[in-house]
């Protein structure tokens, strides 16, 4: 009988073995994971979750019981030690694994801050799994002193829980602007504005030094600027690295994560990948995506083939980000973008649309869901938006879908 292991039981993992299934796969499958609970969602640990308004277990992507059901072996709580190619098989623990084929969804890891400022004292938190959450959550409470490193996404959601709850915050981001990096300065402007107007203080250019710390764990953070903050806690949100080592150990290709074909191969036969660790094909470039939508639908099609499909996977990118009341839809990749076209609606409801030259790329849509999808379907069809309707706030979106 035929077996396929799968290797990191997060969104993309869990997305492929029930996709085998459904497809008619009926030899054996593992699942391994490296935390004792079964695959979940991992957007609302730092959001719903954090804040207590959600439990475990409405976390998981499917009852425990699904995997049982469908005679999928979850291996859970276990670490593989290596991979063998050659041999076709895996190592966990003193154990060694054989399979026929293999998919490597080992998704990402978060960037810390270093040990020598002081990165491994106490209460110095990452935000990606649930143990991450469940060590912060007592630390957020009312009256307490946080300090987040880096004013991306995880950074300013994190910012925006702890706001909430009461937490005094500072955000300090060593580049010119948060959001540098994925967005346009007008977005850039929307959220520093609005995190302003809930209390927190966010410090743009400006590096984080050092933490110090008593009996080991954290009370005051030195900044680049020479400010001295006394602090409960730390958020370092740095940002994420494809989880490659055990591919780059065996010695399968890299390139920014996993090396991947269109359809999902890696260079070592018998051997996918998809989700957060891989890369791929992408209109005459490679790219790797960091979004729960890769995850599943990259998934999806590789578990297609590992069945004798072959299907390309095309990318659709869309993110999203929640804070305070807000909901940020993000359409398209704006790589290259070169000018932006503001649409303003009424209150907190905004979108910003990117243009290279007159080519439609991007749309980040703040509250305005009409924006996201008008700008999704034209640039998933590869046309533009007329610029002049895009900024007149008066102006049926649906126009655009005609033109």
């Amino acid at each position: 009988m035929s077996h396929i292991v799968v290797i990191g039981a997060g969104q993309a993992g869990a997305s492929l073995v029930a996709k085998l299934r459904k497809d008619g796969f009926d030899g054996e499958i593992t699942l391994v994971g490296g935390e004792l609970d079964p695959p979940y969602q991992r957007p609302p640990l730092s959001k719903a979750y954090l804040l207590g308004e959600m439990s475990k277990e409405r976390l998981y992507l499917r009852p425990e019981s699904f995997y049982s059901d469908e005679k999928i072996t979850l291996r859970l709580g276990e670490w593989v030690n290596g991979i063998d190619t050659d041999a076709k098989c895996i190592e966990i623990g003193d154990e060694t694994l054989s399979y026929d084929q293999l998919a490597l969804t080992t998704g990402s890891v978060p960037r810390r801050l270093p040990s020598e400022i002081g990165g491994d004292l106490e209460n110095v938190f990452v935000v990606r799994d649930l143990a991450d959450v469940d060590a912060m959550a007592p630390h957020v409470v009312s009256g307490a002193k946080a300090l987040i490193v880096g004013g991306g996404y995880i950074g300013l959601e994190a910012a925006a829980v702890c706001a909430k709850r009461g937490v005094a915050v500072t955000l300090v981001e060593m580049s010119d602007r948060i959001l540098q990096r994925v967005a346009s300065p007008e977005t850039s402007a929307y959220f520093r504005e609005l995190h302003a107007a809930q209390g927190v203080d966010i410090l743009e250019g400006v590096g984080l030094s050092s933490l110090q710390g008593k009996t080991g764990a954290v009370t005051s953070a030195t900044l680049s600027d020479g400010r001295e903050l006394d602090v409960d806690f730390v958020i370092a949100g740095v940002g994420i690295v494809p989880a490659t080592d055990l591919a780059e150990a065996a010695g399968i290709a890299l390139d920014n994560g996993i090396e991947t074909d269109a359809h999902g191969r890696t260079s070592a036969p018998d051997v996918w990948a998809a989700g957060d660790c891989a890369s791929f094909p992408y209109r005459g470039e490679r790219i790797r995506l960091e979004s729960v939508p890769n995850a599943i639908d990259q998934a999806e099609v590789v578990a297609q083939n590992m069945l004798g499909g072959t299907k390309d996977y095309v990318a659709t990118p869309w993110f999203w980000s929640d804070q305070y009341d807000v909901k940020l839809q993000i359409a398209g990749l704006n790589t290259g973008y070169d000018n932006v076209v503001v649409r303003k609606g009424d209150g907190l409801v905004a979108s910003y649309w990117y243009y290279r030259g007159e080519q439609l790329v991007a749309v980040d849509a703040m509250n305005d869901p009409r924006a996201y999808m008008v700008a999704k379907r034209l640039i998933e069809a590869g046309k533009t938006a007329d610029k002049t309707i895009v900024a007149d706030a008066e102006a049926d979106l649906k126009l655009l879908l005609k033109a």
